[in-house]
């Protein structure tokens, strides 16, 4: 809002962006959760990666926007995708860790969320006073998206890797299980037969 207050002083309304961010952030969670629905298992992630990259490339846009609608356009894609981002964010973590797991794992990613969101603010308002605008601090914000989204590209990869690792380990117990079985199995029937040989005899 301070941004807005510097950038567009004669404009009224202005508080009609963050009610449009709101607005297709809602719209955003229930357009992405249903086609979630038809993305099959750790490829959910893909959606976030396209989240992750949109807020971050709309963030470096806000100070570019000279217009005030050019600025409502950027943050009703900025709120499409961050409901993206909130309504797949549970879905994947299931995907990757598992019933047992997914509460802790979503505690854990609200617990580092909240880091930024409380550093942020006030390195924002540092930069403003040093350099006069928000501008760079609009620019900074984007760049972690961006490289989280680049690094979730890989997470799918890494997780099918492990899931072939776990299958082979337990394919090789499984059947170094079924030898002892038969081992035995050998083994009991062998001393039958000695016992049925030695009664003939």
């Amino acid at each position: 809002m301070k941004h807005m207050n510097d950038r567009f002083q004669d404009e009224k309304n202005k508080e009609v962006v963050l009610m449009c961010i709101g607005i297709t952030s809602g719209v955003g969670r229930l357009l992405f959760g249903r086609i979630a629905d038809y993305v099959p298992g750790v490829k959910k992630v893909y959606l976030q990666v396209l989240s992750f990259f949109f807020i971050g490339l709309m963030s470096m846009m806000i100070p570019l926007c000279s217009i005030f609608g050019a600025l409502i356009a950027v943050c009703l894609i900025m709120g499409l995708f961050d409901g993206c981002f909130i309504s797949i964010m549970a879905p994947i973590a299931f995907e990757l860790v598992g019933a047992q797991d997914v509460s802790q794992a979503i505690g854990f990613l609200l617990g580092f969320m909240s880091i930024p969101m409380t550093v942020g603010p006030p390195i924002a308002g540092l930069l403003r006073d040093k350099l006069g605008s928000y501008d760079v601090a609009f620019y900074l914000a984007g760049i972690p998206p961006i490289i989280g989204g680049v690094v979730l590209c890989f997470i799918p990869w890494l997780h099918i890797k492990k899931q072939r690792e776990i299958s082979k380990t337990a394919g090789e117990e499984k059947m170094e299980k079924m030898l002892e079985n038969q081992n035995s199995l050998l083994s009991s029937s062998s001393g039958i037969f000695k016992k049925e040989s030695d009664s003939v005899i």
